[in-house]
């Protein structure tokens, strides 16, 4: 392998194992969060609070379920945005430097980068966002037992198609929440880095939380409504028969008929509560753990 192979290679290895820190950083944090927002998009609530009230009846488990699977699903989806993201950040850096520009990369590079890392990380998050609201919105256990439980199930009926139901709605809210999200990011390190004349690793630690917080929010800013489409369209009847909504389009079309504007922003507030910690307490963990691989493998 040549050396600039190799250096790519070990470049996307530290990608991959700080966004699984990150990734399993975010459940932890953001899981309560998550279920709440869930449940308000789904669910007839009287609000935020009335929702909390209503989960604490199940105690702490109940702001937790469906936290396994995207303890494991959470750490690998991030490691593949990372990865990707800094694998579409490289090819565009080459072609800058070859080009003769400056090897900064543009705002609509890293839109599109982020939108890249987007795009592949759906195939994983559809699935384990699909287990987790469906686990989150029921009650006792009621229909499964758990996440094997439910794949079992979903599985024998529905086969893949019903594992990964809502894969284009998830698709396109992570094309563009990610797009946001990274450009949002390494906009506000890079013009740190330029004004103090810093390297990436030199930076406080409270400017990675700061940055990793306007991320989050600009991610959920951008792509809520999406979101809320997701949900629903995730934690709807299978069978044609039965379904309320006959396609991703005609659940915006329902929404808006039904609860106006107002409708695709159920739960924003929750879910904006979550975003500052989660993703803050995400960016900080991933670049500690990109210092650490940096020191231990010396690059």
């Amino acid at each position: 392998m040549s050396g600039t192979n190799q250096k790519g290679l070990i470049k996307g290895v530290k990608d991959f194992f700080s966004g699984t820190i990150g990734g399993i950083v975010q459940v932890f944090v953001g899981q309560p969060f998550d279920t709440v927002k869930v449940r308000l998009q789904t669910q007839p609530y009287n609000g935020t609070l009335d929702c909390v009230k209503q989960t604490s009846k199940e105690g702490l488990r109940g702001f937790y379920k469906g936290s396994t699977t995207p303890l494991v699903g959470y750490g690998t989806f991030v490691s593949i945005q990372f990865l990707v993201f800094g694998y579409t950040q490289r090819l565009f850096n080459e072609r800058n430097v070859k080009n003769g520009d400056s090897s900064v990369l543009t705002m609509s590079q890293l839109y599109l980068s982020g939108a890249a890392a987007g795009i592949v990380s759906s195939f994983v998050s559809c699935p384990v966002e699909h287990i987790r609201t469906r686990l989150q919105v029921q009650r006792n256990n009621e229909l499964y037992s758990g996440p094997i439980d439910f794949i079992k199930k979903i599985y024998s009926k529905y086969q893949i198609k019903g594992i990964y139901k809502g894969q284009l709605i998830t698709m396109a809210r992570e094309l563009h929440g990610c797009g946001c999200y990274f450009l949002i990011y390494e906009y506000l390190m890079h013009r740190a880095m330029s004004e103090e004349k810093k390297k990436r690793d030199e930076l406080p630690s409270w400017k990675h939380c700061l940055y990793g917080a306007a991320a989050g929010y600009g991610l959920w800013g951008f792509c809520y409504p999406i979101d809320v489409i997701k949900s629903k369209i995730q934690t709807d009847e299978f069978s044609k028969e039965k379904r309320v909504y006959s396609s991703s389009l005609d659940c915006a079309k329902q929404t808006f008929a039904k609860e106006g504007i107002k409708g695709f922003f159920k739960g924003f507030g929750a879910c904006i509560l979550r975003a500052g910690p989660v993703n803050a307490s995400s960016f900080v963990a991933i670049e500690i753990a990109k210092k650490w691989f940096d020191r231990r493998f010396q690059l």
